[in-house]
């Protein structure tokens, strides 16, 4: 999927008012999402993006695995970041990144989402899960 494919996807699915409001929450989900997986995972993630897109999760992810390692956080902290990120709160940040999943989901492969999803806690999986 090319970038304004994807951003457009984002901007349509999310109901943002501009393209730059998609960027930002895109970045701000992918960024978030950086955080809380194991790196190597990020990065199987980030490889199937567009380059602008997967530059998002990568910059997080060479600072996870210099750092700690993933971290452990339940969906409330999740969105707690993304809106803050994202400059929104939370309900908007959950929407948003609602659509930034379903739009990876259609942006991905070889079934890199479903072993996202099964290295987060169930509450923040259910959040990454179309419908």
């Amino acid at each position: 999927m090319q970038h304004d494919t994807f951003i457009g996807q984002v901007q349509a699915r999310a109901h943002l008012d501009s393209r730059g409001a998609a960027e930002e929450a895109t970045r701000a989900t992918l960024e978030t999402l950086a955080e809380r997986v194991d790196p190597g995972l990020g990065e199987d993630l980030a490889a199937q993006l567009p380059r602008e897109i997967g530059e998002n999760m990568r910059r997080v992810t060479r600072q996870t695995e210099q750092g700690p390692g993933a971290e452990g956080f339940d969906q409330q902290e999740f969105l707690s970041r993304v809106a803050q990120r994202a400059h929104s709160a939370p309900p908007e940040a959950a929407h948003s990144a609602h659509a930034v999943f379903d739009v990876l989901d259609e942006a991905t492969t070889g079934g890199v989402m479903d072993k996202i999803r099964q290295a987060l806690p169930e509450d923040l999986r259910r959040l990454t899960l179309q419908g």
